[in-house]
């Protein structure tokens, strides 16, 4: 059993406000010869739609069993040709490399540790033809935003699940726990971990890939000081 399990039939509802992203990862496969590959890929929310609006093959990996379940079941009722694979991002690897593998909805931050990371960015660099892409997405870390949700019950937008966050400003460390419907009943815990831009950079750097563009939102407008998100695309030298 995997430690997501237990949000896997609430995904959705906790996924809610992020909607942008999709139309944003479609493109990038659209631009893809072959094949694409979804990091994360849980309950097929983003996979699904790229599938179906490019008409291509995905390979959806996750290492949650639960979320796996609810994504082949909506895989088959859209009749869309994705494969799903059991498997920590930290060990995947592929036969044939592709041009696009791709990490939505800040997924890289339940990664705890930089060599954790790194051993993703190590195993997306080798998954790649050359001149392919990684594309991925996070958030900013913010102190006011941070300072404003530290130790305080909250219902999230859009959506019936409550959240209580605390962090760890020692360890990057964000501690949630969560309940749908009502505070205090069949709690769910998660943890996150927060990267800051020179991190991301270094990661690119050692593993051999190369920063094509950092937007500051899925319409690929510009990164800035008042930028909440990262949304990055790296590439494999040609």
């Amino acid at each position: 059993m995997s430690e997501y399990d237990p949000f896997a039939r609430d995904y959705d509802a906790w996924a809610a406000g992020m909607t942008e992203d999709v139309p944003f990862y479609v493109e990038l496969a659209n631009e893809a010869d072959g094949p694409v590959v979804e990091l994360a890929v849980g309950t097929g929310r983003v996979a699904i739609p790229v599938a179906r609006e490019t008409g291509k093959r995905v390979l959806g990996v996750d290492l949650s069993p639960a979320m796996l379940d609810i994504a082949r079941a909506r895989i088959a009722e859209a009749g869309v040709d994705v494969e799903l694979r059991q498997q920590d991002m930290r060990e995947f690897t592929l036969d044939e490399p592709v041009a696009l593998v791709y990490c939505p909805f800040r997924a890289l931050l339940h990664m705890p540790t930089w060599a954790d990371r790194r051993r993703v960015f190590e195993r997306v660099a080798a998954a790649l033809k050359p001149g392919g892409r990684f594309a991925w997405n996070s958030f900013v870390f913010d102190m006011d935003i941070a300072a404003s949700l530290q130790g305080r019950l909250r219902p999230r937008p859009d959506s019936s699940i409550w959240e209580y966050v605390e962090y760890d400003q020692t360890a990057n460390r964000i501690d949630i726990r969560a309940w749908v419907g009502q505070p205090g009943v069949d709690e769910r815990r998660l943890k996150l971990w927060w990267v800051n831009r020179s991190e991301w950079e270094g990661l690119i750097d050692v593993a051999g890939l190369e920063v094509e563009a950092l937007y500051g939102w899925f319409d690929r407008r510009p990164f800035d000081e008042d930028s909440r998100e990262f949304v990055w695309v790296a590439r494999k030298p040609a």
